[in-house]
């Protein structure tokens, strides 16, 4: 499995345009959100609020505020959010245009996050739900592991 390559990577994004996209949607453009968008815009895996926070030049913002920004962003279609079954969200910046679609390989030991590209064929998707009687389906999948460096003694 290589690692995934959006063909809109956010990460690519410049920091005006993702401040532009809050702004065609009246949001203001506040430091904190600001320094949000910079912060996951220069990170290459999913982040959890915490991971946001401790990334912040000291005093920019408080927890509850990255919190309610991220949840705004999630609203906005900006961040996707991601739970890989620790009970911590993680978020990661989605291009303008993109659904966010893609799977992660998550070691059960250092929590690091690997992007896969590999995906279910849609004629699958398909078979599986009209064989159980769905329609309009999508999925998530993320595979968990343990990574090479966590292997070695």
């Amino acid at each position: 499995m290589k690692a995934h390559s959006h063909s809109h990577d956010p990460r690519g994004e410049q920091l005006a345009d993702l401040t532009g996209r809050l702004r065609k949607r009246s949001r203001k453009i506040t430091g904190p959100r600001r320094a949000i968008l910079e912060i996951l815009r220069q990170h290459p895996h999913p982040l959890t609020n915490r991971e946001i926070f401790a990334a912040m030049r000291e005093g920019n913002c408080d927890l509850a505020t990255i919190y309610r920004s991220m949840h705004l962003l999630q609203e906005m279609g900006m961040v996707k959010r991601f739970d890989f079954g620790d009970g911590v969200a993680r978020f990661e910046l989605v291009s303008e245009g993109d659904d966010g679609h893609h799977h992660h390989l998550v070691c059960v030991r250092c929590s690091r996050i690997v992007e896969i590209e590999d995906c279910f064929p849609r004629e699958l998707e398909e078979e599986i739900a009209a064989r159980n009687g769905f329609r309009a389906i999508t999925h998530k999948l993320e595979f968990f592991g343990v990574c090479p460096k966590c292997q070695s003694p």
